[in-house]
């Protein structure tokens, strides 16, 4: 369908990297890593040069999500998806709610619900609708998934909850661009590889003060099985000292250091507008065509993240996503793979340009409309 389509060249983006993540690392951030020189790869992450770029990476997201003082940064190995085995062994007490929605709210439900001593009840929604968290008065955790990445579903409001329940949130693919105040979240987690331009295998988790003083009392529960790696009083003891427990990757440290100082430039408000602009800018061109239309049936629940948008079904988008990826023009931008739509799943992170996001609407439509 698309074998002899020519791309005009004035519409190729400057960077074809517009993936949900992985997320596009900007290529100056490599050449601010290479002026390091000896001085910072290759050392150990005890010794100061690296506590140091921990400790900044720390005070810049307190700094960016205007966290009180008494909350805590957590960082450690594994990303956000380690985090759901890690929560339900360290941080419910008996039972928690799930409101999910998607792939990855799903899949945090389904690691709490296999541990034999907790309980965990999932109230869910088709995939591609909105959901709206509840407090449950017989659990001591809510969980909610701030973007669902798979389908570009938000959460637009959050319940009040009690002194003895956690709320948490998992806002590894909306965190830092979706809005979400912080201060009255005790549990907000996200791996920096989405709207923090850096690299998987690392974990963000701040904590309120009811958030750690429960992590830090299950730990002492010598009848409860919490494995080292996974241990929440050893992740707060060592980021209390601007480190993790073991050897993290000091690039991917050092990427999301170079997004937060970027992104604290504008500030949370700045870049949630920014979101809220692109976001108008996709779902806009999606409504314009007749070809197109966005999953998300209901405005409010529609990411500023991550766009999904479902195309006609006499488009191959397979075929004309592996022609653009084969000219380098555009990467990644095909649907979740579970979901086995005809969609395009875009992402709109701060770091990717609103002018590469415009030429990739122009670009896309241009070879729509040239095959059909």
């Amino acid at each position: 369908m698309f074998e002899n389509y020519q791309i005009p060249k004035e519409l190729i983006p400057s960077d074809p990297r517009f993936g949900s993540g992985p997320s596009l690392i900007p290529v100056e951030f490599l050449d601010a890593l290479r002026a390091t020189g000896d001085q910072l790869l290759g050392t150990s992450h005890r010794k100061p040069a690296v506590k140091n770029l921990v400790k900044e990476v720390q005070d810049g997201l307190r700094k960016y999500f205007q966290i009180p003082d008494d909350f805590s940064i957590v960082v450690g190995n594994g990303g956000a998806t380690f985090l759901f085995d890690s929560i339900a062994l360290g941080l419910v007490e008996k039972k928690s709610a799930h409101f999910t929605c998607g792939e990855f709210s799903s899949k945090w439900f389904k690691a709490h619900d296999k541990v034999p001593w907790l309980e965990a009840d999932n109230i869910a929604v088709e995939f591609g609708q909105g959901i709206k968290p509840e407090d449950r008065s017989d659990a001591d955790m809510i969980c909610c998934t701030l973007n669902e990445t798979s389908t570009g579903v938000i959460v637009d409001s959050f319940p009040e909850v009690d002194d003895k329940t956690i709320l948490a949130v998992d806002a590894t693919s909306g965190g830092g661009q979706v809005p979400c105040d912080v201060s009255k979240v005790d549990l907000f987690f996200f791996g920096p590889q989405k709207v923090f331009a850096s690299e998987g295998g690392l974990y963000i988790a701040i904590m309120s003060p009811k958030a750690r003083e429960r992590a830090l009392r299950l730990a002492e529960d010598k009848s409860r099985y919490i494995p080292d790696i996974m241990s929440w009083k050893t992740a707060i003891e060592n980021s209390d000292k601007n480190q993790t427990y073991n050897t993290p990757s000091i690039t991917t440290f050092f990427f999301l250091n170079e997004q937060v100082k970027l992104m604290n430039k504008v500030g949370y408000k700045g870049v949630q507008e920014e979101g809220q602009r692109r976001a108008n800018l996709l779902y806009g061109w999606a409504e314009e065509k007749d070809y197109l239309k966005p999953f998300i049936g209901e405005a409010n629940y529609r990411s500023s993240a991550v766009a999904t948008i479902d195309v006609d079904d006499k488009v191959d988008v397979g075929a004309l996503l592996k022609k653009l990826e084969g000219e380098k023009a555009v990467y990644n931008i095909d649907a979740y793979r579970k979901l086995g739509r005809n969609q395009f799943r875009i992402a709109m992170f701060y770091n990717i340009k609103y002018e590469d996001l415009e030429k990739l609407t122009k670009l896309l439509s241009h070879a729509i409309e040239s095959a059909l």
